[in-house]
């Protein structure tokens, strides 16, 4: 009997992984551990993509779903909420009974091999474990697909990457979050103080929608804490993005921070999440600064992969980003500059472990600014090596949009900026960085 070709997750890179497996003719078996396709974008339904829904469609699911007459959408900017219901659910139900929901994958090895063993292993099914409301079980695998991302890995408040002291009991009594709030999470903020920790697209969402309500209740405070020492990048690209909503975003916030409706606290690395009376908590940095009291704090530092179910099987991760080595310098926010991913399949995200590809944002592993179409263009390449086209799977068949964003959010304090004009000069340096403080609005803007 052929074995499938088991995908972790019904996410979108899950979903068109599923799609492209069948057009090669390989029987795929998608696993995922929500009630719904698509679980982790429900958890931001209410956040509209920046992305075009010409780069939310992959080729092989738009293929698929045509069959009964689907018609892509017209409308530019979908939320989360709406790709679900006009795509994704539906590339669920087409795909019918080889995607699983309720299930969570909780291991991954060879068939009677531990990570230890090596005699005769390639030639071993993969052994798949799992979970449901119910029961436990295993099901044997010609090959796994891990598209099951990092959304339920959130980064800590803490600046050394670690919880901060008090923030566990902060996010158990729901005063600390770490999810973009909901319009109706937003309304129910007026009037209070409300700190963000973060600086990538999510931040800049939350910041935008809670500088709204600024504006509706001017009783409510936002404090927006940056880790950096200087704010350089943290406002995008700006027209220089290849994707003008993108840049947008960015754009907005910074009309908010100069406007006064937000005020930023750079440099600002978090050691403690102490609390107060009412339910309040005060947030304390490393160099003895402290926040006024704050009525709820949301976290958005970024995410991480869930590596927990693939410690017997080998892997090949950078030790910075766990992400796969072969792509990580593509990647790595400490080295990338102005958003110049190169297209990437097969190649670069095969594991030691043969059969074993990772794609989506857990490819990424901490890597920010994930796009749906990097996704879309990984699972084509991985289908086609499973299939034993290797020269398709080789093949470039993307160009993506640039930033324009130099340098990234693994930079300690940002660049100086390049003296000739350009987005990616080198980086001149400048000795030693300001001292961090907690900074007006003027002073903002004058170190951009």
């Amino acid at each position: 009997m052929t074995l499938p070709v088991v995908v972790i997750g019904a996410g979108p890179q899950g979903l068109a992984a599923a799609a492209h497996l069948l057009e090669r003719g390989l029987e795929p078996l998608v696993l995922e551990a929500g009630d719904a396709p698509a679980a982790a974008v429900h958890g931001w339904a209410h956040v509209r993509l920046f992305s075009p829904w010409s780069e939310l469609v992959d080729p092989a699911a738009a293929r698929l779903l045509s069959r009964s007459g689907w018609v892509p959408p017209d409308e530019a900017f979908p939320t989360g909420g709406a790709w679900v219901e006009a795509y994704l659910a539906p590339l669920a139900a087409a795909l019918g009974d080889r995607v699983r929901l309720g299930t969570r994958v909780t291991g991954v090895s060879r068939r009677g091999r531990d990570r230890l063993v090596s005699d005769g292993r390639a030639d071993q099914p993969f052994t798949v474990h799992v979970t449901t409301a119910s029961v436990q079980g295993r099901l044997d695998a010609s090959a796994v697909v891990d598209a099951s991302g990092t959304w339920h890995q959130p980064g800590p408040v803490g600046a050394d990457g670690l919880p901060a002291l008090g923030e566990r009991a902060a996010a158990s009594a729901g005063t600390l979050t770490y999810r973009s709030p909901t319009p109706e999470q937003v309304a129910g903020l007026a009037g209070r103080h409300v700190v963000v920790v973060g600086s990538g697209h999510s931040a800049l969402t939350a910041v935008n929608d809670l500088a709204d309500l600024v504006r509706r209740e001017p009783g409510t405070t936002v404090t927006w804490v940056l880790r950096r020492g200087v704010v350089g990048d943290t406002f995008g690209g700006g027209a220089a993005d290849g994707l003008p909503q993108r840049g947008a975003l960015g754009a907005r916030a910074r009309e908010s921070v100069e406007a006064g409706l937000v005020e930023p606290a750079t440099g600002f690395r978090v050691v403690s999440v102490a609390p107060e009376a009412d339910d309040r908590v005060v947030l304390a940095a490393e160099d003895g600064r402290r926040l006024p009291a704050a009525d709820h704090v949301v976290a958005l530092t970024g995410f991480r992969p869930d590596l927990s179910f693939l410690t017997e099987v080998r892997l090949d991760l950078d030790p910075v980003l766990q992400a796969p080595v072969r792509l990580s310098t593509e990647i790595d926010p400490n080295l990338h500059s102005c958003g110049s991913v190169s297209p990437h399949g097969a190649t670069e995200l095969a594991q030691p472990e043969p059969g074993l590809y990772l794609v989506g944002m857990k490819s990424y592993g901490r890597a920010p600014t994930f796009l749906a179409m990097t996704g879309y263009e990984q699972v084509r390449s991985v289908a086609a090596a499973l299939a034993g086209d290797h020269e398709a799977a080789a093949r470039v068949e993307l160009v993506l949009p640039e930033t324009g964003v130099c340098g990234g959010a693994g930079l300690f304090d940002a660049p100086a900026a390049d003296p000739s004009g350009g987005c990616c000069g080198p980086v001149v340096p400048t000795g030693q960085p300001p001292e961090p403080q907690l900074v007006s609005v003027g002073s903002l803007l004058g170190r951009h």
